[in-house]
């Protein structure tokens, strides 16, 4: 999946699948996660966000997407 680079101190980049849903994050770490069943608003809530690590942290995680560490 491509990613693409985001400004965010703890985010490297985001990808998304709109068709199967799946939304990659790569984080400055190096850690790679992919989140499934993702619905488009959220992903554009997430990319909208005034902080993106705020935002992933305290409004998309306690979501509790089905994940997998990919790297």
């Amino acid at each position: 999946m491509k990613r693409t680079p985001v400004q965010s101190r703890s985010l490297r980049s985001l990808g998304y699948d709109p068709e199967q849903r799946v939304l990659e994050v790569e984080f400055r770490s190096g850690a790679l996660y992919r989140y499934e069943q993702v619905p488009p608003a959220v992903v554009q809530a997430l990319l909208e966000a005034d902080s993106l690590g705020r935002y992933f942290n305290q409004v998309f995680k306690p979501q509790h997407y089905t994940y997998r560490r990919l790297a």
